[in-house]
């Protein structure tokens, strides 16, 4: 795999990705091959600083434009920090959100809409495209107050407060949610979409056959 495989998790935060992704880089290590893991916005010193500030309930009225040139920032950061470079390595980079989470929350979600987040990306991130993302859509109810609960605890051990999102209202959630959809359908040979309420070892087992017929696909291309 000469050059890497770059796989990306979406979906509301409570659907479940960490765990997700946690489980996919046991199963890939087991399996010999060499895999990274970083998050958006965040994976770098600089890009971790812009989640801090744009995640953080006290960072009031910040401007749509304004959320999604952060987020845009600390994506550009980590393309040319972690991603490109483990790419070239042949590494498996395994990232929780990318410009899908920008075009959901910022552009269906803020309402700003899907051209200006895809013109972004192409000017500011090479228009650099995961080869393979999984998007999860559990319900909507018991994944907000999955996540609420876990910012809360998190918070509430001085780990730094990420519950910005968490305070919006349903209607956000729901136009993020149905732009979602819009990606999958539009997206469909990238986007491997898990929608309903499953368990961690169905989805688990769903993701790994995905993958596992993704690098047979990439082995058998290979030159021997």
């Amino acid at each position: 795999m000469p050059h890497g495989l770059f796989i990306t998790f979406e979906g509301l935060d409570g659907s479940g990705k960490t765990t997700q992704i946690n489980r996919l880089a046991t199963w890939l290590k087991k399996r010999g091959y060499s895999t990274v893991i970083t998050r958006q916005p965040g994976g770098t010193a600089t890009g971790e600083r812009i989640r801090a500030l744009v995640l953080d309930s006290r960072s009031k009225g910040l401007a749509p434009q304004c959320e999604m040139a952060l987020m845009f920032a600390a994506r550009a950061q980590t393309i040319a920090e972690v991603i490109k470079p483990a790419l070239a390595e042949g590494k498996i980079v395994l990232c929780d959100r990318f410009t899908d989470s920008t075009e959901a929350y910022q552009g269906g979600g803020r309402e700003l809409g899907s051209e200006v987040v895809l013109e972004l990306h192409r000017l500011l991130c090479s228009n650099l495209r995961p080869d393979l993302t999984f998007l999860l859509l559990p319900p909507l109810g018991p994944a907000l107050a999955r996540a609420r609960r876990r910012n809360l605890r998190t918070a509430d051990k001085n780990k730094g407060d990420e519950n910005r999102f968490e305070q919006e209202q349903d209607a956000f959630y729901r136009r993020v949610r149905k732009k979602y959809l819009k990606i999958a359908a539009r997206e469909h040979a990238r986007v491997v979409l898990i929608e309903g309420d499953h368990g961690i070892k169905e989805v688990h087992e769903h993701i790994v056959a995905a993958v596992a017929e993704r690098l047979a696909k990439l082995a058998a291309a290979t030159p021997k």
